[in-house]
């Protein structure tokens, strides 16, 4: 699934390429997302000049001078920039025709994607309006989890894992930050120490940060805007590597199921 660095790597590469940019068309080859394309949204955004791309979590919102657009790339879409005689492949769903003659495709196979109508202020609509701080955002760091974390006795990777309390720490993300921050996955989120926090924190920052400068973790569905692989999944230190010495310090890691996720860790040195 694309996590919140491939949707950032895919909103930086596509903004400067939709900002001022007039939709001629919009044309919905297929409705039959998550939750159906509204009929009416190809009228809605017909001669309207985009004015910015913006990201909440994993959704792209998109600005347009006749309302915004709130889209999702589910567990494998991706929006792709290309010409309008690029070959049309099966699941691509949505084509939105741009004034200087390029398109953007919304490809989704599995069809968990969605592109909805986002009315002002978007902050308030369902889908965004329960989500925790971003984890790059200036309100986010650890007195917000050491605060949010106190007399919870469910695991610390599930508790930075939950939406609610910071949003786009997948799976990847989370296994990698705790071991730089020198945590267990499974300790209790209320027991980990405010000074813990504040390091976790900061490595939560650093790995996202990391996966967004490379490109996105690398994923066999995950494309980036041009069509490219992401490759942060090279720099990957622990997640997926139980069973091979640790980076640190050569003790063997181990695999732990959290959250019906696999969670490699180092016994050494994570406490």
């Amino acid at each position: 699934m694309p996590e919140l660095p491939e949707v950032e790597t895919t909103r930086r590469g596509l903004e400067p390429l939709l900002r001022d940019r007039r939709i001629v068309t919009l044309e919905v080859r297929d409705p039959r997302l998550r939750w159906p394309v509204p009929t009416g949204l190809a009228t809605q955004l017909a001669g309207a000049t985009i004015r910015g791309l913006t990201r909440r979590a994993k959704y792209l919102l998109l600005d347009t001078s006749q309302g915004g657009i709130l889209l999702h790339l589910g567990m494998s879409g991706s929006l792709r920039h290309c010409s309008p005689d690029t070959p049309l492949r099966k699941h691509d769903h949505l084509r939105l025709q741009l004034d200087d003659g390029f398109e953007i495709r919304l490809h989704d196979p599995r069809r968990f994607g969605c592109c909805l109508p986002l009315p002002p202020p978007p902050e308030v609509h369902p889908l965004l309006a329960r989500l925790g701080p971003e984890p790059l955002g200036s309100n986010f760091d650890g007195a917000t989890l050491f605060h949010h974390g106190r007399g919870r006795r469910g695991p610390v990777k599930g508790f930075i894992m939950d939406q609610a309390v910071v949003v786009g720490v997948g799976n990847i993300y989370a296994t990698e930050a705790l071991f730089l921050a020198g945590i267990r996955p499974g300790r209790a989120a209320g027991r980990v120490t405010r000074r813990e926090y504040d390091r976790l924190a900061r490595h939560i920052r650093e790995v996202l940060e990391e996966a967004i400068t490379q490109g996105g973790t690398t994923l066999r569905d995950f494309l980036r805007e041009d069509g490219s692989h992401g490759y942060f999944g090279q720099s990957l230190r622990v997640y997926g590597r139980a069973g091979e010495p640790c980076p640190t310090c050569g003790n063997t890691l181990r695999n732990r199921v959290i959250a019906q996720r696999a969670s490699a860790y180092c016994p050494a040195c994570q406490r």
